[in-house]
This record gives structure tokens, C-alpha cells and sequence, in this order.
């Protein structure tokens, strides 16, 4: 099993993929900076989860996603995959494990450095908001790349859906309750039934979303004829 995993974040991220891992801390470095210039005020608990570590694990999301069904079409693979017994989906499988894996390391890097160097913050709550979000973009990018048939066109899609949203929050002025995205720190005047009520319909929705999206992409991935263009 090990093996396997290791072989598809190969395949996914390349000899260095663990480089990938470590990109999302990038984005606190600029944080930082800014925040020791004087151009950003304290962060503050709320802000952990999107701000500082949501958003960007996301957009790595979105990439490995984008690489797991689309990247073989561009590298000219994916009819092996075909050949392998048992079908291609286990394939996938292995791969999809193995991004979510990576996401997971990332996430737990990022994490730390948060709560040592910038904020503390409800460490369940806020980890699995922003792991929600960066699960719900990849398997976005894995379906959109499937479904144009192109790993660049997967992720113009999911780039589009992000603006999308960040369109949406900024008229709203505050992340809808449908959103993967969305924060329970940032509900006010609400008692904690309601809460709890609005988390509870935020957490299972997504999580349906996200088995929804996998099991129509696996089943449009199984078109061997449509997928290579026949």
C-alpha cells in the first residue's frame, strides 16, 4: 500500500512532489512580511482557517486534482491505465489517496506554523474547515480536468469557481453557508444551536458534494472511447 502511494505521488507531483508539500507555506512567508511591515493588522482566530491555510492548501489542491485523470491524457497515459486489472478507477484510487494524503502533510505543516507563529485557533474545528475546502477544489479539478478532457481547462474551470466564490463572499460580505469555505468563527449573533445546526449542514453537505463529484467523475472516466476522443 505504501508502495502504491508513493508510486502515485510520483506520478502526480513528480521525483520531488514533496516540494509540494512545503509550497503552501510560501503564502505564509507573505503573510509575514507584510504583517511585520506594518500592512496587515494581527491575525486573529477567525482568520486561520481560509486567510492563512484554507485558501492556499486549496489552490494546491486544485493542482494535484487537476493531475490525476487529466494529467495522463496530457502525458499520453491514460490507455494504460485501461489495461490495468480491475479497471482504471483503481488507478485513480491510488492516486486520489495519495493527493488527499499530501494535502493532509501540507495541511499539518501549515497548521503549526500558524498556531506557533501567527494565531491560535480551535484546532479541530478550523482544520477540518479548511481540509473540507482543499478536498472539495480537488476533486473539483479532477472532475473538470475529466470532463474537458484537459488538465489546463480543469484548472481554468476551478480557477473560475474561486473567483467565483470570492466574487460572491465580497458582495455578501460573508462566506455563504453552502460554501466549502465556510467558518463557524465568522457567525455572529446566532446561539450555539444554530451553529452547531448551520455546521452540522456545512460539514455533511460538502462531504456529499465531494463523494457526488468523485463518483460522476470515475463514471465519465470509464468512458474509454468518449475519454480518449474516439
Amino acid at each position: 500500500m505504501i508502495t502504491v502511494l508513493r508510486n502515485s505521488a510520483v506520478l502526480i507531483g513528480g521525483r520531488r512532489y514533496w516540494l509540494l508539500l512545503l509550497s503552501p507555506l510560501l503564502w505564509l512567508a507573505g503573510q509575514a512580511v507584510l504583517l511585520i511591515a506594518g500592512r496587515l493588522p494581527t491575525f486573529e482566530p477567525v482568520s486561520a482557517q481560509n486567510t492563512l491555510i484554507g485558501v492556499p492548501v486549496a489552490i494546491l489542491g486544485a493542482f494535484l486534482g487537476g493531475r490525476i485523470i487529466a494529467g495522463e491524457l496530457d502525458q499520453r497515459t491514460l490507455e494504460i491505465a485501461y489495461t490495468v486489472p480491475g479497471g482504471a478507477s483503481r488507478v485513480w484510487l491510488g492516486k486520489l489517496a495519495a493527493a488527499g494524503l499530501m494535502l493532509l502533510v501540507s495541511l499539518s505543516l501549515m497548521a503549526v506554523f500558524v498556531f506557533t507563529f501567527f494565531t491560535g485557533f480551535p484546532v479541530v474545528q478550523t482544520l477540518h474547515g479548511a481540509a473540507q475546502a482543499a478536498a472539495f477544489y480537488m476533486v473539483t479539478a479532477m472532475g473538470l480536468g475529466s470532463l474537458f478532457r484537459s488538465e489546463t481547462a480543469g484548472a481554468l474551470g476551478t480557477t473560475a469557481l474561486l473567483g467565483l466564490e470570492a466574487f460572491i463572499v465580497n458582495r455578501l460580505g460573508e462566506v455563504p453557508n453552502v460554501s466549502p469555505f465556510w467558518n463557524p468563527l465568522n457567525v455572529q449573533e446566532t446561539d450555539a444551536a444554530q451553529v452547531l445546526a448551520m455546521a452540522v449542514q456545512n460539514r455533511i453537505g460538502t462531504a456529499l458534494a465531494i463523494a457526488a463529484i468523485v463518483a460522476l467523475t470515475f463514471t465519465r472516466a470509464e468512458r474509454r472511447e468518449k475519454m480518449l476522443g474516439r
